[in-house]
């Protein structure tokens, strides 16, 4: 790839930082987002913006062709069976709990149990502790290694008769471990357990492909994959979906409404309530031709790269460095203390160097009490980032560990 043609494509790029070159280093939070993918927006704003579906105006018209053809597109992405299979989101947040209350608030009972890891983000707990609270369900949790893995001898050991769910991240946003779905969805199949897998941190870095994986469920965001914010995708098998009810009621989900009775669209429209972010779903489109026509394998092992000389180099030039996370084919994330010197320090005093990376707990604060911190700097690389990027971080994160001590 030409990454120096790549970087082109991302104006926010040639930004100066308190008078240094910007190196944005916090894709994991969200990645930038290509010219191609802006200009879909701005296209869809200012030559097709109607609402979708029902209108028999040409505008609408073609606003709904866009969307129902970005849900084609992310039916091939992920190799879904069929696009009723496809619901779109306001990311992967709401399709979290889009299935905690739909499917937890429709099959879960008392002294039912969900399987959850250590390593999972707080939109991967937060809504299974609301249906502890309200139905009374309990939360078991897989620990990790050394390394950063999931321990899947105690996951398999988490099962018995309550075990209803289990929901689990593909990859870590602090740790960057890249969780062996398939074995994780295999076990619980052979309990009769269906899983839930939290794919916003794989989605912009490995091939996903649901039918493989045999998940229940798969959950990602379109900001993480140099797409638009505010717009995400939630797979459910069909099986499910048809048996779930609707998360949310309004225009768009129904099929008729009377003061008696109201019956709801098909799938996928029954999860889809409201005014869909349509210009931003037919952005999304725009994002996938973007990272399929670069090659998600091409972008992941420049990604690979970087984080192997990165790490290599923190490691070796930088005393007292820690680093939280070293499972092998990890994200390139990199999570980082130097010695006790606080992260929000750390992160401050390299943004006054045109570094941008991000501090604190990264919504996972269970890890972090796992990891014995109370926050980590995180360091993530997208397909635009350098070599000298890397290099350029370094002259700053040393620069920084200097003057801290």
């Amino acid at each position: 790839m030409d990454i120096a043609k790549i970087r082109e494509e991302y104006p926010i790029l040639q930004r100066k930082i308190y008078g240094h070159q910007l190196v944005y280093l916090d894709n994991t939070a969200t990645s930038q987002t290509p010219d191609c993918v802006v200009d879909a927006v701005v296209r869809g704003y200012t030559t097709t913006k109607a609402n979708v579906h029902r209108g028999v105006h040409t505008l609408s018209m073609e606003a709904t062709e866009l969307q129902e053809g970005t849900r084609r597109r992310v039916k091939e992405f992920i190799n879904a069976s069929s696009t009723d299979e496809v619901i779109f989101t306001r990311g992967t947040t709401e399709a979290i709990n889009l299935v905690a209350a739909s499917y937890g608030g429709a099959f879960f009972k008392e002294g039912d149990e969900v399987i959850l890891s250590v390593m999972e983000h707080h939109s991967n707990i937060v809504p299974w502790q609301l249906l502890e609270s309200r139905i009374g369900i309990k939360i078991r949790v897989i620990p990790i290694n050394s390394v950063g893995e999931l321990d899947l001898d105690v996951y398999r050991s988490l099962f018995s008769e309550k075990t209803r769910f289990v929901s689990v991240c593909h990859a870590s946003n602090v740790l960057g471990t890249v969780n062996p779905v398939k074995e994780i969805v295999a076990e619980a199949h052979s309990h009769g357990v269906p899983v839930l897998i939290d794919g916003a941190q794989a989605a912009p870095h490995l091939k996903i492909d649901v039918t493989d994986f045999d998940a229940d469920f798969y959950a990602f965001s379109a900001h993480k994959m140099y797409g638009p914010a505010g717009v995400g995708v939630l797979y459910g098998k069909r099986k499910w979906l048809e048996m779930m009810p609707p998360y949310q009621g309004g225009g768009e989900m129904i099929e008729t409404v009377s003061f008696e009775r109201t019956t709801f669209a098909a799938l996928p429209y029954k999860f889809e309530a409201g005014t869909p972010d349509f210009v931003g779903i037919a952005a999304l489109h725009k994002a996938i031709d973007y990272m399929e026509n670069l090659g998600v394998e091409n972008i992941a092992a420049h990604e690979h790269e970087l984080l192997e000389y990165t790490t290599r180099r923190m490691m070796e030039e930088v005393p007292g460095m820690r680093i939280f996370g070293t499972a092998p084919g990890k994200c390139a994330i990199i999570s980082f203390l130097v010695g006790n010197e606080h992260h929000y320090d750390m992160g401050m005093l390299l943004d006054k160097l045109g570094i941008a990376v991000r501090t604190g707990h990264h919504c996972a604060q269970p890890l972090m009490h796992a990891l014995g911190v109370e926050g980590v700097v995180r360091a993530s690389f997208a397909v635009y980032n350098t070599i000298d990027d890397c290099d350029r971080f370094m002259t700053a994160l040393k620069r920084v560990a200097a003057m801290l001590g």
